[in-house]
């Protein structure tokens, strides 16, 4: 069932998370405005309660979209002459990553913040290990501002989310 239109979310907020630094997209539905940073966890978090009480104040619904690593099975990108050593310091790595989304699913949801844990999206875009480029980005999204990995993941999560087209050029 659909959801009635004064229901909709009108903002979404798209994080892929990350130790150092997390991607973030804020998409503004009506206009399909888009708008991507890195931030912190603090400077996240700080930024949700703020965007919570601009969309409380203006009755405007949010929904925050959190890429969850942490509902797959497995996510080990170790190749097949990698050291011991080095599948560690992977698994150590994605380890702290899906802990970070963790918390940024807890703090979202203790704010009040309609909050859905999305498994990563399938990589079929043309960058390496299949991630999505900033051109293909620009193409559906029109955004051309310089962007991150994570960055331009996020946004892909909110586009996503949205139900916008993907629509790519020859």
């Amino acid at each position: 069932m659909e959801p009635k239109e004064e229901n909709r979310p009108r903002h979404i907020v798209a994080i892929d998370p990350d130790v150092d630094k997390s991607g973030v997209a804020f998409l503004h539905l009506p206009s399909r405005e888009l708008h991507c940073e890195a931030k912190t966890f603090p400077e996240l978090i700080d930024d949700l309660h703020a965007i919570k009480q601009a969309t409380d104040a203006l009755g405007e619904p949010l929904i925050v979209i959190v890429e969850a690593g942490w509902l797959n099975r497995s996510n080990w990108h170790v190749q097949a002459g990698d050291s011991r050593r080095k599948a560690a310091a992977i698994g150590r790595a994605a380890g702290r990553n899906h802990e970070v989304g963790r918390k940024i699913v807890e703090m979202a949801r203790h704010m009040g913040l309609e909050t859905v844990e999305q498994r990563p999206l399938q990589k079929c875009w043309r960058g390496p290990d299949g991630k999505i480029t900033a051109a293909e980005l620009a193409q559906f999204t029109g955004y051309t501002r310089r962007t991150s990995q994570d960055m331009r993941d996020a946004a892909l999560l909110a586009w996503v989310h949205a139900g916008l087209p993907i629509r790519l050029g020859p």
